[in-house]
């Protein structure tokens, strides 16, 4: 009897542990795969995929991943549409279909090893990219594609994270060791590396005249490929005509952090000209109290600032003394992230505590609570929001990037 409970209890536990939610483990997404409202569900029927709330983080492990080329960006809307990879589970009819997603609002955007936006990466960059499903009653339209066909992943609009080769396998700590080198035939052979061990069989990929390689702090050519490196690559063309075309590689680890540094400053140099992006989690009207949980979608070094007061600015007006806490700035901003006018809109207050909290997909793990001089109506539970430290210099951005105006 005790051996009886315990399984029973044990299988309470296993049971526990799987999502409650279809992921990718239960196989690939198929085009004959059909959605059911929730009043038409049965109990025997396979759990569906996540279904996102607004105003929530989602649960690990609740994304699909596709992955496929960068063909269309729209990056005032976060907007982008990805050629998808052909795989054995498609048949040929719908082969090469675009996606047509969305950017979440804590959604993030990887290159070359570091935070980006959808502008900073080039068209017909291979991208690895994390996918919930819209609502059942979505009706946004789709693009126009070849005889009207959709892709099996067209549900799948609303994307947590894009990156490139590059990042994808640095963030694994994986590098690709050449195995060798044919200059005449513009081919490479290459074995991914997992923690230094092989994973995986050798790939041939192919060199274009035009593949750029970077070593140390220059640009060599194709003959600096050498069997044996240890390097890092960016794709196009991927499956259409095998594992795909190089269009950069870097061969060591000193070009290799070089260009991640790079792209580092340019992430850090966009951020502070338009905000620290984050959700309105509480609100006391009372005593003109907002809590802001901000979104990991940039580099976690920028959090420090929000605690740094500006030893420039000038004393209060009306003779009070300086507050002592760190101050800055809130704007409203659209799900896209795109503020209003934020050098005439956003309102001021004090930073009274930076605290930590659970991370989760999309969360950085970091919540402000900020007494405002004066509220706004966009101060409000679930909405986007930005913050500028005091130091950070609010600077009016390129029309096209403000909404005022276009309501």
């Amino acid at each position: 009897m005790r051996f009886l409970f315990f399984f029973f209890a044990l299988s309470l536990v296993h049971a526990e542990d799987k999502p409650k939610f279809r992921t990718d483990a239960d196989g690939p997404v198929k085009a004959t795969d059909k959605r059911k409202a929730p009043k038409d569900r049965k109990a025997e029927d396979p759990p569906e995929w996540f279904q996102l709330v607004e105003g929530e983080f989602p649960p690990e492990g609740a994304a699909h991943a596709v992955t496929g080329e960068l063909m269309h960006v729209d990056h005032l809307d976060r907007r982008f549409q990805i050629r998808v990879d052909r795989n054995d589970s498609q048949e040929r009819g719908i082969w090469d279909l675009p996606l047509d997603a969305m950017m979440l609002p804590y959604g993030s955007i990887w290159y070359q090893g570091a935070p980006a936006a959808l502008q900073d990466i080039p068209l017909g960059t291979h991208l690895h990219g994390w996918f919930y499903q819209i609502g059942l009653d979505d009706k946004t339209p789709l693009p126009d594609t070849w005889y009207k066909r959709k892709t099996p992943e067209w549900e799948f609009r609303h994307c947590l994270r894009i990156e490139d080769e590059f990042s994808f396998h640095a963030r694994q700590k994986q590098l690709w060791k050449i195995d060798s080198v044919d200059l005449t035939a513009k081919k490479v052979t290459a074995t991914l590396q997992d923690k230094g061990k092989p994973s995986g069989q050798p790939k041939l990929f192919d060199l274009m005249s035009s593949t750029r390689v970077y070593q140390g702090h220059g640009i060599a050519d194709l003959k600096a490929l050498q069997p044996g490196q240890d390097v890092l690559f960016n794709l196009t063309w991927v499956t259409l005509y095998g594992p795909g075309r190089i269009t950069d590689i870097w061969v060591d680890e000193e070009a290799r952090a070089l260009v991640t540094a790079n792209q580092l400053e340019r992430h850090r140099s966009y951020i502070r000209e338009r905000g620290l992006p984050g959700w309105v989690t509480a609100v006391d009207d009372e005593q003109q109290l907002v809590t802001v949980t901000f979104f990991e979608n940039v580099d976690p070094k920028l959090f420090d600032e929000l605690k740094i007061k500006d030893p420039n600015l000038p004393p209060p007006k009306d003779g009070s003394p300086p507050p002592v806490e760190p101050r800055g700035g809130l704007a409203v901003a659209r799900d896209t992230l795109m503020t209003y006018d934020p050098v005439n809109d956003r309102k001021t207050g004090s930073v009274l505590e930076v605290t930590k909290i659970p991370v989760a997909p999309g969360c950085s793990g970091v919540q402000m609570k900020i007494k405002m001089d004066m509220m706004l109506e966009g101060y409000r539970p679930k909405r986007v929001v930005r913050f500028y430290p005091e130091t950070w210099k609010v600077i009016a951005l390129p029309k096209e990037e403000e909404y005022f105006g276009k309501e």
